[in-house]
């Protein structure tokens, strides 16, 4: 079983996000994998431990994006694919299009990728790429089995279940709960700097600029306002109801 896997890196959750000039400061931030994707890397390999095969995963990002595919070849991918994309700006629309140029000639049974990025959390990437590839897709799966050419997912529907049964090949995008994510064992960080990594550029792809050229703009990051302390309200019950009225249309104006 070919498997191949989607990875971002992403900022560590644990980060201070700091805002300058209309954009996230990443000075002195430490990137990580993104979390749901380590979810997606750790069932890609229970799969191959199980039915045989190889896990690939990849990235498009920065030069120092090769960390994140680093990481889940010490959990214990097989290869790595990175695609550089300092040049460009990407938005979901671009990722996928540069991930089914990546993937469409290479023999794959299942494609995981995570439910979403903790950065931006459109959740858009994986229902976009299997649409390039025309394939079936199942997004937020909490369980996937696999026999022969058939897999039976079950996926989060707000608090429910749901069961599907679909054939091979197919997108799953993973849902925490799917699995318990490895740490990389120190022989496993070690294997991983012999491990295969292709790297390659836009061009290498048979894609123009004008092909990937994102279809959103950003015009403007900022923070959330700080919140003001509360005020209580005293006095007769109907009056403090007045008051509540009065200020939630003249203050808050949510009425």
């Amino acid at each position: 079983m070919n498997i191949i896997v989607c990875v971002k890196q992403t900022f560590d959750t644990e980060e201070k996000i700091v805002v300058q000039n209309g954009t996230i400061s990443e000075d002195g931030v430490e990137f990580i994998v993104n979390p749901y994707d380590e979810y997606a890397v750790e069932e890609a390999i229970k799969l191959r431990d199980e039915h045989g095969g190889e896990v690939t995963v990849v990235s498009i990002g920065p030069d120092r994006s090769e960390s994140a595919l680093r990481t889940a070849l010490a959990m214990g991918a097989d290869k790595a694919v990175i695609v550089n994309s300092e040049d460009i700006e990407c938005d979901e629309y671009s990722t996928a299009k540069i991930l089914a140029a990546v993937i469409k000639d290479r023999e794959f049974d299942l494609i995981i990728g995570g439910n979403m990025a903790v950065d931006n959390g459109s959740g858009q990437v994986g229902p976009r790429l299997a649409e390039e590839l025309n394939i079936p897709q199942v997004i937020t799966i909490t369980k996937l089995d696999i026999d022969g050419g058939k897999a039976t997912v079950e996926r989060d529907v707000e608090g429910d279940v749901e069961v599907i049964e679909v054939s091979l090949p197919v997108l799953v995008t993973a849902q925490q709960g799917l699995n318990e994510p490895r740490y990389p064992s120190l022989p496993g960080i070690m294997k991983a700097k012999k491990k295969p990594m292709e790297r390659l550029e836009i061009d290498d792809l048979g894609l123009s600029e004008q092909d990937v050229k994102a279809k959103t703009t950003v015009t403007e990051i900022f923070l959330p306002p700080k919140k003001e302390a509360g005020r209580i309200l005293s006095g007769e019950i109907n009056d403090q109801v007045k008051e509540l009225v009065q200020l939630l249309r003249t203050e808050a104006k949510v009425i």
